[in-house]
């Protein structure tokens, strides 16, 4: 036998086909993981890396109780509706692309949208196309690229607080793609190709700089028209934003 076709022998007996057809590579301690192009969506009885991610980030978020196994069973089910519930989706213990879109396990919801690439199509400078930093720098880009650069990394702080407080989703992508919540998301805004600024300013905010003493809430006063956000208690004006809690 060739090198060469020794080699694809080892390639075919390092791989599994699970059910409906998706290919699981096989890792040396014998576990299969479900590489992020072959995401379905997840019911009863699925199996796989996949499932895992999605125990893993429940479990760690207080949601999930159970074993990290990979086997999508009742409590795994159960742990998905509280998350589902708590993020204002459809509770039915489904995991299709709105729920792994709050999880922020986004490769998922490009992969079952067929489109590998993402919503932009592109990947930033920095390499971190599907990242939690390269969502929260699209939000900052969409909502306050006119702004100075103070006021961009204050977007995402605001994002950054919301997901720390109870009162909204614990993830980035729950709290950014949460009802209403921001305009750049209703609007498609968000789809857009963040530049190098808003990047820099959505790390800036990952690593801690809050420029809104822990606020939860911004507006523009020019062209607000919720009278209820008037009513919140005002900590600091940042260009033409005056974020508040």
């Amino acid at each position: 036998m060739n090198k060469a076709l020794k080699t694809l022998v080892t390639v075919l007996s390092a791989t599994v086909i699970g059910a409906g057809g998706a290919a699981f590579a096989a890792y040396p301690n014998g576990e299969y993981a479900e590489p992020a192009a072959y995401a379905a969506v997840l019911r009863q009885g699925a199996r796989g890396g996949e499932v895992k991610e999605v125990q893993r980030r429940l479990k760690n978020w207080g949601y999930y109780g159970g074993n990290v196994d990979g086997i999508y069973g009742p409590a795994t089910i159960g742990a998905v509706k509280k998350f589902q519930k708590k993020n204002g989706l459809a509770v039915d213990g489904i995991c299709g692309k709105a729920t792994y879109a709050a999880l922020g396990m986004n490769d998922s919801v490009h992969a079952l949208e067929g489109n590998s690439g993402g919503s932009g199509g592109q990947t930033s400078s920095d390499g971190h196309e599907s990242s939690d930093l390269y969502l929260l720098a699209r939000c900052i880009y969409g909502e306050a690229r006119g702004e100075v650069y103070t006021g961009q990394v204050a977007v995402g702080a605001v994002v950054l607080n919301r997901v720390r407080s109870p009162q909204f989703p614990n993830t980035i992508s729950g709290v950014i793609y949460q009802k209403h919540a921001f305009t750049a998301v209703s609007d498609g805004q968000i789809n857009l190709t963040p530049n190098q600024t808003a990047i820099n300013a959505a790390r800036d905010a990952l690593n801690g700089w809050d420029p809104t003493y822990g606020s939860l809430y911004y507006y523009n006063p020019a062209t607000a028209t919720s009278s209820w956000i008037f009513t919140r208690q005002t900590v600091t004006t940042i260009g033409r934003h005056v974020f508040a809690i």
